[in-house]
């Protein structure tokens, strides 16, 4: 614990944060070049969704981070009700932003891959709604972080309402499982995949790229709202004196 609250030091953070943001953001970059350009010339059509299924290697990504994302602001409100670190609520409001754009990207793309897969662009089915919530809670978070702020609130209502919020992701998780859905059943595993390996394997370089430059963002977040909070402090010290 001594280390993890060292971590949390924001000098020490941003002495680690500067030099890993570039490093993250290109080797993401260079992933997801790869992966696309993989997914677009290397793999064969699908026998039955045709090109269609080659949305897969951003949809998937896209799904993934959206609820990546709100776990990292469930994690990092409890960090911040329980030991009350510094970077903690931090972290979190610079999560929900790109949290909310890979969300919505997730639904875009599935409604792309939907038409000419199901007919229909989108469907009231368990999956498709639940991640619209996601999107939504995404939403009323980071307005009630800003009102809180607005406030001078201290952050314990936005954290409590990020704890709160992930109770949607086993329900996105497993909504093909426990319910009979349009949106197709579990596809990939860690140890299998109904997926054909000729069309699957560009989408690990995609995934990791994605999640790598997800990170980047935050960490470019995370340095801004500090600064922020830097000159806010600084400009409150010059009107008080």
């Amino acid at each position: 614990m001594p280390a993890l609250h060292a971590f949390a030091n924001p000098a020490r953070f941003l002495k680690i944060a500067r030099p890993l943001t570039p490093v993250l953001f290109w080797l993401g970059a260079g992933l997801i070049a790869f992966g696309v350009w993989a997914g677009l010339t290397l793999t064969p059509p699908d026998y039955l969704q045709g090109e269609s299924v080659r949305i897969i290697y951003l949809h998937v990504p896209a799904a993934w981070l959206g609820m990546g994302g709100w776990s990292g602001i469930a994690v990092s409100s409890i960090a911040f009700l329980v030991w009350r670190h510094p970077l903690a609520a931090i972290a979190a409001r610079a999560i929900a932003v790109p949290g909310a754009v890979f969300a919505a990207i997730c639904l875009v793309t599935g409604a792309i891959w939907g038409r000419p897969t199901w007919g229909t662009y989108w469907q009231w089915d368990g999956r498709l709604t639940s991640m619209l919530l996601l999107l939504f809670v995404y939403l009323g978070y980071m307005a009630l972080s800003r009102a809180d702020r607005e406030r001078g609130g201290a952050g314990e209502i936005p954290a409590l309402y990020g704890i709160a919020g992930s109770v949607l992701l086993p329900i996105i998780r497993y909504s093909v499982v426990w319910w009979n859905t349009l949106h197709q059943g579990p596809s990939i595993g860690l140890t299998q995949s109904t997926i054909d390996r000729s069309i699957l394997w560009p989408l690990p370089f995609t995934l990791v790229g994605f999640t790598l430059l997800f990170a980047a963002i935050v960490l470019m977040r995370m340095r801004a709202l500090l600064a922020t909070a830097k000159a806010e402090a600084r400009l409150r010290r010059k009107a008080a004196a």
